[in-house]
């Protein structure tokens, strides 16, 4: 296997096995943070209490496997949380309510 894209390359069999396993944790830490800002994204559109359960599970993952910081989790949490709370409610009743005929 050829290494590249180093400045130093390394010398010792454990610092190669590091690298090795960077690049590998690098391409699940993107997956994961991919996964959650989308989560937010789609929720920012369309707020809804099963958007939020979504964002709220992609945000704590990512929180857990140390992507992000469990504080920044905590803070996304609030605020979206206090979005949902503020959105315009659309009544289901009066969506659905016909207008009567005389």
């Amino acid at each position: 296997m050829v290494l590249r894209n180093f400045i130093f390359m390394p010398v010792t069999k454990q610092a190669i096995k590091k690298v090795r396993q960077d690049a590998r944790k690098a391409v699940f830490n993107l997956k994961r943070k991919n996964a959650y800002k989308k989560a937010v994204k789609v929720f920012l559109k369309h707020p809804t209490e099963a958007g939020l359960k979504n964002v709220f599970s992609a945000v704590d993952r990512a929180a857990k496997t140390n992507v992000i910081h469990k504080n920044k989790a905590s803070r996304i949490k609030s605020r979206l949380s206090k979005k949902l709370k503020t959105a315009p409610k659309t009544s289901s009743k009066a969506a659905k309510k016909k207008p009567k005929r005389k």
